[in-house]
């Protein structure tokens, strides 16, 4: 792969970061996408290699992103069902009010399931803290995965 081929992948698997962060674009999928074409172009060894490892890293993020988040918020007595509702507000709140949407639709998702459910306004705001840091652990979680897979692929195309 020539050097236009690397700047372009190394583009695109910083788009997958920033869309790790801003929910608009596409994340991780982008950044394991973009080294698998990386490898597939350069055909060696070392590229397959970088592809596997980051594949096992993609995986491993996908895992730990939905078990850490999800156990804590068991944890807290916060039902998945509070966080569909978020989830449903927040794609809703994205079209609403652009990019600030999915955030203001998730939060008020939660809170109006739990207050629905808990009928106290303090019960509701304390669940619903609780999952706000549980997206944005899930967040730093992908974060610390395409930033481990981007050091990965780094290496492969210092190496290569």
């Amino acid at each position: 792969m020539g050097t236009l081929g690397t700047v372009l992948v190394g583009l695109a698997i910083l788009v997958g970061l920033v869309g790790i962060v801003v929910p608009v674009l596409p994340g991780s999928l982008l950044i394991w996408a973009a080294i698998g074409v990386w490898a597939f172009a350069t055909g060696s060894a070392t590229g397959w290699v970088v592809f596997g490892v980051c594949t096992v890293l993609y995986a491993l993020t996908l895992v730990v992103q939905y078990l850490i988040p999800g156990k804590r918020l068991k944890e807290a007595g916060v039902p998945g069902r509070a966080m569909l509702a978020g989830g449903v507000l927040g794609v809703v709140g994205f079209f609403v009010i652009p990019f600030v949407g999915l955030f203001v639709g998730f939060v008020l998702g939660v809170y109006a399931w739990e207050l629905n459910r808990l009928r106290i306004h303090s019960a509701a705001w304390t669940a619903t803290k609780h999952a706000m840091k549980a997206a944005g652990l899930s967040i730093l979680i992908e974060l610390t995965g395409g930033l481990l897979s981007t050091t990965v692929w780094v290496v492969g195309v210092v190496a290569t």
